[in-house]
């Protein structure tokens, strides 16, 4: 009976042992926002209910050490990257060009010369933390007008200059975005915000090795106590180089809960080995644009 007794309650302290090392693995190194808005309605152009000390603090509670920039219009960026709180935190911005001067321009810029000429007009000038790294974040909610002139000549700008490109599209867009410009690197706005199936991602990823996705508003990405799923904790441990992460704060409502988006990202990159979490959550942004 002792003898029982005793194994029973090996047993039961190894498995509350267990249990409470999973619950503690949380990944704590920086992370890098790989899809940040800064757009009018959050600062108003001065300011508003989150003005830069606001979203610096979010920022800082949260690990984000760096971030992509691309605002509607592009001023939101352009303050953040000029401004001294952000730059006293120690937080980098990768500022990239948006294509919306306002929400009209969200439906047909893929054909609209002045946008084009616009995103010439600010790349010259650059930005107080340097030059523009990107473009994007655009939208297509019709995957033929990938093939809209302005959106071939964005692409191929993209590529003589080296931008990234960050792309809400849908899989068939991406195919017809890289055929413009097949050496581009092309960031896929939340890997499919459609519910394109793991396994596609998988064969768009292995076709086009530039292409990275971006996991925010991802369907389907974790399951039962906020971890990967099994298909997408497959792809991140096949692909530990090709994914990011981002908050997507096109709504105010995104930046209220900032912090807990965040926390929901360490969650499931807890449950990754250590070398794939900290690709994911930061190597892999930063990495990409040269930040140390």
């Amino acid at each position: 009976m002792k003898k029982t007794m005793h194994r029973l309650s090996t047993f039961v302290f190894a498995f509350f042992s267990c249990v409470a090392v999973f619950a503690q693995t949380i990944y704590t190194g920086p992370l890098f926002d790989a899809h940040l808005h800064y757009n009018e309605e959050a600062w108003n152009g001065k300011v508003g209910p989150h003005d830069v000390l606001d979203v610096v603090g979010r920022l800082s509670r949260s690990g984000v050490k760096a971030f992509v920039g691309n605002s509607r219009p592009n001023a939101g960026t352009t303050t953040l990257a000029a401004s001294a709180e952000v730059k006293a935190a120690g937080i980098k911005v990768v500022p990239f060009i948006r294509l919306y001067r306002n929400r009209a321009d969200y439906t047909g810029w893929f054909a609209d010369e002045s946008i084009y000429q616009m995103v010439l007009a600010e790349y010259a000038k650059g930005t107080a933390s340097g030059a523009y790294k990107g473009i994007g974040e655009f939208h297509l909610y019709d995957s033929a007008n990938a093939n809209g002139e302005v959106a071939k000549k964005l692409m191929r700008f993209a590529q003589d200059k080296q931008l990234a490109v960050l792309a809400h599209v849908d899989d068939t867009a991406i195919d017809l975005l890289m055929a413009h410009a097949p050496q581009v690197r092309l960031i896929w706005a939340h890997t499919g915000i459609g519910g394109a199936s793991a396994e596609r991602v998988r064969g768009l990823l292995t076709k086009y090795p530039k292409l990275m996705g971006e996991l925010s508003y991802r369907p389907g990405l974790t399951c039962d106590g906020g971890q990967l799923c099994p298909e997408w904790r497959s792809l991140a441990l096949d692909f530990p180089d090709r994914f990011l992460i981002g908050s997507d704060t096109w709504v105010n409502q995104r930046w209220t809960y900032y912090e807990e988006l965040m926390t929901g990202y360490r969650t499931w990159l807890g449950g990754l080995p250590a070398d794939v979490a900290s690709k994911i959550g930061w190597k892999n942004g930063a990495n990409l644009f040269g930040l140390k």
